[in-house]
């Protein structure tokens, strides 16, 4: 088993505010979840659909491009980030504590469930 990159939330919000063109950015959570609670510029490939768009990730993501995947605390987003690597992304950082330290650290107006 190999180790995941991690990345901060604290360093999210300043990539996110400097370089946002030169990151993918992941949002792994279900579209209730998103509806509630999101950050701008995310997609959403909600992991219990798995099957209906892992086919399309060739096409959807770059495999060079620094991509950053969300969850809600930080476990969904590891398992994304472990299936990424092994179809040959080479530079991938799970979102430490997930969306929902997001909003308690960085992002007071983003609702916490």
């Amino acid at each position: 088993m190999f180790s995941i990159s991690e990345i901060s939330v604290e360093e999210l919000a300043e990539r996110l505010s400097s370089d946002a063109d030169s990151i993918q950015l992941v949002d792994v959570r279900e579209p209730q979840e998103v509806a509630i609670a999101c950050i701008n510029g995310f997609i959403n490939l909600p992991l219990s659909q798995f099957s209906d768009w892992a086919k399309q990730i060739p096409t959807r993501l770059d495999f060079q491009t620094e991509t950053l995947v969300l969850c809600h605390h930080g476990v969904r987003s590891a398992q994304m980030c472990r299936w990424l690597v092994s179809q040959g992304f080479t530079n991938v950082k799970n979102i430490v504590g997930g969306i929902d330290a997001y909003s308690a650290i960085v992002d007071h107006s983003i609702p916490q469930y």
